[in-house]
């Protein structure tokens, strides 16, 4: 469901606010278009306010016979990080509130109106709980700006709603036709079209469900371009581990699993209404991963598209299974500048980066670092992680090419040797894998964050495609 609170632009204070809010800082005492029972200097030093972002004085004001209310809130130095919080502490000050002015301070709008909208993100299905404030009116001349930052919490939004969606509603098929929605080229290869052109890898993962997997395929192709990149998601739409069973616990949070493919279709959807001039190609390996009698076995080799042969030894480590196939095809086939794949990988880089910041591997030092710039500024936070060669004897096979995981404990180093096995099948050309499976979910309602999926690759990605 996207994102209800709807967003106005105005240029002068509304004086009839219900809610107003007035940015303030250790440098800013803000003046007001009506007068408060206390000047605002005492007024905030009765409350020892400091004007740290996420800091906020509830002041009453009379409104004719009724009362209406000044909220005061603090911006601190005004960066983008700083007005981020600000405007998320806003948006969930003010929920169940039909409307909120806010006087938007100088800075960065977009950043300010995508963080207030993504702090009204609600998902649920049934009777709704407190509902998210109705309209926000910014107060700015800087509309076009609002316009981005609200495009791109839409698309976060989008991403959020596909991946929360419960695997009762969800599978590969209903994917697919969530990406025919985004308005740009679609095709999907069925299970027989997968079969025929060789996607082994695909098909294995999905063997074991009622739902047949897909492979998706979204183009977008502006009028003109420079340079054409292939993003590649992870479509998982349940995981169960397969035979490879996870605990009950584990299983709870995996209709997540698909996020990765998620974001690859929020963000194309995204690209032509904020004017992006690469040329992107979006492709989703969708599968759900399942027990049953015909689901693939530990100890099966399957051939992937190219003619690659792997050893699966763990039916859970599946996504990389999925990648896989799609990798060597947009390697083969679309002859991009450079490919970047997204995914819920592993659980190990959770423990090596924790719930805040994502990981990224790459083949190339410029991609990579465009990548964690791009992370700086849409506060989409990227480490870079290192590619270690000494590793990939890990993923050695005695009768295959390669083996899904590391048979034995010599490494250990599970999101690094995850992220070699992609490099297998990425090919010479500029490459980069985006592990989410820490951000990309949220066990907190904080921040711009709500409970559940987080919608976390669309900012950097959008900021880096439409920036490059």
């Amino acid at each position: 469901m996207p994102i209800e609170t709807t967003a106005a632009v105005v240029a002068e204070v509304p004086h009839d606010a219900e809610l107003l809010a007035v940015p303030y800082s250790s440098d800013l005492i803000p003046a007001l278009p009506f007068d408060l029972p206390v000047p605002v200097a005492g007024l905030l030093a009765h409350h020892e306010a400091k004007g740290e972002p996420g800091e906020i004085v509830e002041v009453p004001v009379t409104r004719g016979d009724a009362v209406g209310r000044v909220l005061l809130y603090g911006v601190g130095d005004a960066s983008q990080k700083a007005l981020r919080k600000a405007a998320a502490g806003l948006t969930r000050k003010a929920k169940g509130r039909a409307s909120l002015a806010v006087v938007v301070p100088d800075g960065d709008v977009a950043a300010f109106a995508e963080a207030a909208l993504l702090a009204a993100y609600t998902f649920k299905i049934g009777a709704p709980g407190k509902t998210p404030v109705g309209t926000l009116t910014l107060v700015t001349s800087d509309e076009q700006a609002v316009r981005r930052g609200r495009r791109i919490a839409e698309a976060v939004a989008l991403a959020r709603d596909l991946a929360n969606m419960p695997a009762s509603v969800k599978n590969p098929a209903w994917l697919a036709e969530r990406a025919a929605e985004q308005g740009v080229p679609v095709r999907v290869w069925d299970e027989e079209q997968l079969q025929a052109g060789g996607f082994g890898g695909i098909l294995a993962v999905g063997r074991g469900s009622a739902s047949p997997p897909r492979l998706i395929q979204l183009s977008y192709t502006p009028d003109s371009y420079d340079k054409h990149v292939v993003l590649v998601g992870k479509g998982i739409t349940f995981d169960s581990g397969g035979l490879s069973l996870k605990p009950t616990d584990n299983m709870k949070t995996q209709k997540t699993d698909m996020a990765g493919g998620a974001v690859v279709i929020a963000v194309i959807g995204a690209l032509a209404s904020l004017g992006a001039r690469v040329r992107v190609t979006g492709l989703i390996a969708s599968a759900e991963n399942m027990p049953s009698g015909t689901a693939q076995r530990p100890s099966d080799v399957i051939t992937h598209y190219g003619g690659r042969t792997v050893e699966v030894l763990n039916t859970d480590a599946e996504g990389r299974l999925v990648l896989a196939d799609a990798l060597a095809y947009a390697d083969s086939e679309l002859d991009p500048d450079a490919v970047v794949d997204i995914a819920t990988l592993t659980g190990a880089i959770s423990v090596a980066l924790g719930r805040n910041i994502g990981a990224v591997y790459s083949s190339d030092d410029e991609l990579a670092e465009a990548l964690v710039s791009a992370g700086r500024s849409s506060d989409d936070r990227l480490w870079r992680m290192p590619l270690i060669d000494d590793y990939a004897p890990a993923l050695e096979s005695s009768i295959a090419d390669l083996a899904n995981v590391e048979s034995g404990s010599r490494f250990g180093a599970g999101s690094i040797t995850a992220a070699l096995f992609l490099r297998e099948f990425a090919g010479k050309r500029p490459w980069a894998h985006l592990d989410i499976a820490g951000v990309g979910r949220s066990t907190v309602d904080e921040g711009i964050l709500t409970k559940g999926a987080t919608g976390f690759g669309v900012r950097v990605l959008l900021d880096w495609l439409t920036n490059s």
